[in-house]
């Protein structure tokens, strides 16, 4: 069985190698679902780690619809992705009424050629997975990542068997969420093979602060955080 390990630093991804996985997903902020690591990062682990780097594409947090210049992004952060040595991209893309968005889709497939290319959990979203597994093999993706739509893996496990068998060994089905030490045979045993989990722990780095970074207002995923332009204008008129 393929292991791959969702590794959200440099630390995460040397500890993955030493570990024994067989690939990364190379990420960063696991807290909102992973956005596209920093080019430094990507470099620094393509360059001194001896193992498979697959990279996340996905400009920000939030919904997987992403307006012309968010995807201009996604181009080029895929073009660079391809120029370091990274073996496989992770990226996807919705329509608002959450189907595969297939052409913006299969621009980025043929555009990461010949690397992997892996339909990362915005799959979970979609609203007949049955039919949209078809366009995504229609379209030439490698892989998907999914929990079965559920809040884990193991909770999805009927349906992440049903799109196994829509399949048909045409792509690959990766589950992933919530994988533990509890449940990863049970994909092994029901012939999975590939898995993917994080194996996060959580380290004490300093007391409370005293002003807090975190922003929860920002964590909604039914909006999206813009700097307004008017908000701009009047602020910057108040000081010029």
């Amino acid at each position: 069985m393929i292991v791959e390990i969702c590794a959200n630093s440099y630390e995460s991804a040397s500890n993955a190698l030493k570990a024994g996985a067989d690939r990364i997903e190379l990420c960063s902020e696991l807290g909102v679902g992973g956005v596209t690591p920093s080019y430094g990062l990507i470099q620094k682990v393509v360059e001194e780690l001896a193992i498979d780097v697959n990279v996340l594409i996905r400009p920000r947090s939030g919904d997987f619809t992403f307006s012309e210049d968010e995807f201009d992004v996604m181009k080029r952060d895929i073009a660079f992705s391809k120029s370091i040595g990274c073996k496989g991209i992770v990226s996807g893309v919705l329509i608002r009424d959450s189907k595969i968005d297939v052409a913006r889709t299969k621009e980025l497939v043929d555009l990461a050629r010949p690397l992997s290319f892996t339909f990362h959990r915005a799959f979970d979203w979609v609203e007949n997975p049955l039919e949209a597994i078809k366009d995504l093999i229609a379209i030439g993706v490698d892989r998907i990542l999914t929990s079965g739509q559920e809040s884990t893996a193991s909770d999805g496990i009927a349906l992440l068997t049903q799109l196994r068998k829509v399949a048909n060994e045409k792509l690959i089905l990766m589950p992933g969420g919530g994988i533990n030490e509890k449940n990863i045979v049970q994909f092994k045993n029901e012939g999975f093979k590939e898995i993917h989990f994080s194996a996060t722990t959580l380290h004490k780095t300093i007391d409370v602060p005293k002003l807090a970074m975190n922003s929860s207002r920002f964590f909604d995923e039914t909006q999206r955080a813009i700097s307004d332009t008017s908000k701009i204008e009047k602020l910057i008129a108040l000081v010029k």
